[in-house]
């Protein structure tokens, strides 16, 4: 059964938290908000489950760590809060953070409230129901979104120990090698060959910049009636690194396995004459131009890192779901394209030389 993605992703849910222990707690802690408090949950979102907080005068978002047994190092709210408080102080578009609770006894996990930014999710990478002109538009805007964060100053920003840009990569291989085997659930041998090959080919270090980690238009909130960005979401995976590897991440779109069942993550094959869409060679050359890039040595290889890295992150899905700790219904059929990515992974490896 094939899933509408902007069906099944967008809009909320029933809210599993106590409405009651959260708004005398958030009373005390956020200015302004007074009750009556009500709550749903964001259908959208595999790693942080994710609420809408109303109240008479604002609403607000919540963003917690799953209930339940967790992967080391992963969930990283604390992070997420740090990040976009110091964001929002630089003008970059993120939804400004406003309190974090580390403590787990107020609604049985941490969590950290922020503004709600209205605007449009747009599930689909192509951006359905747009017209040509505003799809060019749209994209062009994401291009400057993520030019703009990787021209950002760390230091500055307050962020110089936000992480260890040296050896970015080799470390997110180490790192997700030792999250997939922690999460794995059947032998893939693409999985096994990018985990010996990956280590032995890492580019050099293209720069220090803030990376996303996760930067796609799903994960970013658009005006209402503009084809721009507002506010960059899911700041889970951010840290201090190459940031070739993670506008690489987001080349992604253009080869991503299109899923037979629609779940995983959205891709542009199929949608690449759409009107608007540009060609990825121009969107390179643009992002280029807008970073003072003349171009970006071994794309192979880091198309092949990504794919890999992001088969590791939907294993991890597929452990949760395991463990019962996953966040959304559609989990178990994203974790579906772990194979189709690691397939896609090792085909850049073979087109870099593997």
């Amino acid at each position: 059964m094939r899933i509408d993605r902007q069906q099944s992703f967008s809009g909320t849910t029933a809210s599993d938290i106590d409405a009651a222990a959260l708004q005398a707690y958030l009373a005390q802690h956020v200015e302004g908000l007074s009750g009556p408090l009500t709550l749903v949950r964001f259908k959208g979102g595999q790693s942080n489950p994710t609420y809408k907080l109303s109240t008479p005068a604002w609403s607000y978002v919540l963003r917690r760590k799953p209930f339940g047994k967790l992967l080391p190092s992963a969930h990283a709210i604390e992070r997420e809060c740090r990040v976009t408080e110091a964001l929002a102080r630089a003008g970059f578009p993120v939804a400004r953070p406003l309190h974090l609770c580390a403590d787990d006894s107020i609604i049985g996990a941490a969590f950290y409230v922020m503004e709600h930014a209205e605007g449009r999710v747009f599930w689909d990478p192509h951006a359905p129901g747009l017209p040509g002109p505003e799809r060019a538009a749209l994209f062009d805007s994401l291009n400057a979104t993520i030019a703009q964060l990787h021209t950002l100053d760390p230091e500055a920003l307050g962020l110089g120990g936000y992480g260890k840009p040296q050896g970015y990569v080799a470390r997110q291989i180490k790192r997700w090698s030792e999250q997939y085997r922690a999460s794995e659930t059947e032998t893939i041998p693409e999985m096994d060959r990018l985990i010996a090959w990956l280590p032995g080919v890492c580019p050099a270090d293209s720069g220090a910049a803030i990376v996303h980690g996760d930067f796609r238009l799903d994960n970013c909130i658009i005006d209402p009636t503009e084809p721009r960005v507002i506010a960059v979401l899911d700041w889970e995976l951010s840290t201090l690194g190459d940031p070739l590897a993670d506008f690489t991440y987001h080349l992604m779109q253009w080869f991503m396995p299109v899923s037979e069942t629609g779940a995983g993550v959205g891709s542009l094959l199929g949608h690449e004459r759409d009107p608007g869409v540009p060609a990825i060679e121009d969107y390179i050359a643009d992002y280029c131009r807008r970073t003072g890039r003349s171009s970006i040595p071994d794309l192979p290889v880091y198309m092949a890192y990504n794919f890999f890295r992001l088969a590791a992150i939907l294993q991890g899905i597929l452990g949760r779901v395991r463990d019962g700790t996953a966040a959304n219904a559609e989990a178990a059929a994203m974790a579906r394209q772990v194979r189709p990515l690691a397939e896609t992974a090792w085909s850049f490896a073979q087109r870099a030389g593997a």
